[in-house]
């Protein structure tokens, strides 16, 4: 059996991974949670707050993490009020430490505080998706794995969450149903009718309908559905809750005939040992699924008029 590579990093660099966001999707979701937030405007400034006051506020980092959602902050701001002026202090991706601003915002009282709650929302849950995923990133450092999100994403802000998750440091699985052939259990329950025998002729059968470009993965969750599955010239073949033992056979029965994904019971304090097992890829789906805000706040400093 061969060793678990533990690689020169050199070797694997990854290409760098792209940090902007396209706008008409972003402007998307801004305006439906605008108005959600304030379908007939924010009726407690319009009555505290005088027309014309202005207002300077910081976006201040409570607990350090990794910051995404700078640009989105300020085009939820920019959207209420284009004359609303933001200076971004420190970019997407870029670390940061507990009290350090983040953004400056000049402009409208009114307009500040309307934008305030939406804009604050979006930065923290996109900042804690990266802040968790540079430190699966870290675990695994050292090995070829590499680190990607899941479809367990919050409905309508998967283009947000997928690009924190690339702010972290890890890269993304496939985006939508659309885009990948991705058999699970159950698809392989339903294909087979419970007869493991049929598995490799109907995944070649189907495998046979595809543009030689879509990417085909299938997920086992038994050794010995890994041959067969192989001999249906899979691209990746995702082994799904298997132990550590089980992984570390499992890339050595592979042996480079695809690529291997691990997926199943990751966490912090899995993920460096399910990393050095050799595998190429490690999805997690806590990165999205079960992250809590990180503690930004929006303070105003000066107030006039």
């Amino acid at each position: 059996m061969t060793e678990p590579a533990v690689i020169d990093q050199a070797v694997f660099r990854r290409p760098p991974l792209d940090l902007t966001l396209p706008s008409a999707p972003v402007r998307d979701i801004l305006e439906r949670a605008f108005a959600e937030d304030a379908p007939s405007g924010d009726i407690t400034s319009q009555l505290l707050i005088p027309a014309g006051a202005r207002a300077t506020a910081v976006l201040n980092a409570r607990v350090p993490g990794v910051l995404s959602g700078a640009t989105v902050f300020r085009d939820a701001m920019e959207l209420v009020d284009p004359a609303t002026q933001v200076e971004l202090l420190v970019a997407d991706g870029e670390s940061f430490d507990a009290g350090m601003h983040l953004a400056r915002v000049t402009g409208s009282a009114r307009s500040v505080l309307l934008a305030e709650r939406v804009a604050l929302n979006l930065v923290q849950r996109m900042s804690a998706i990266a802040t968790k995923t540079a430190e699966f990133v870290r675990l695994a450092e050292g090995t070829r794995a590499r680190i990607t999100d899941t479809r367990k994403t919050t409905p309508g802000l998967r283009i947000l969450e997928r690009f924190a998750v690339r702010c972290g440091g890890g890269a993304n699985h496939r985006y939508s149903l659309s885009d990948a052939v991705l058999a699970k259990d159950n698809h392989l329950a339903v294909m087979t009718g419970g007869d493991p025998a049929k598995l490799t002729a109907l995944l070649l059968a189907a495998k046979a309908q595809l543009g030689h470009t879509t990417h085909f993965e299938v997920e086992v969750d038994r050794m010995e559905q890994i041959e067969p599955v192989l001999a249906a010239g899979v691209d990746t073949i995702m082994l799904d809750n298997f132990s550590i033992e089980e992984l570390t056979a499992g890339v050595a029965l592979v042996a480079g005939r695809a690529r291997v994904e691990a997926s199943g019971n990751v966490n912090t304090g899995t993920v460096a040992a399910i990393a050095a097992t050799g595998v190429d890829v490690i999805s997690v789906g806590a990165l999205t699924h079960s992250v809590a805000a990180l503690d930004q706040g929006l303070d105003v400093e000066l107030a006039a008029g």
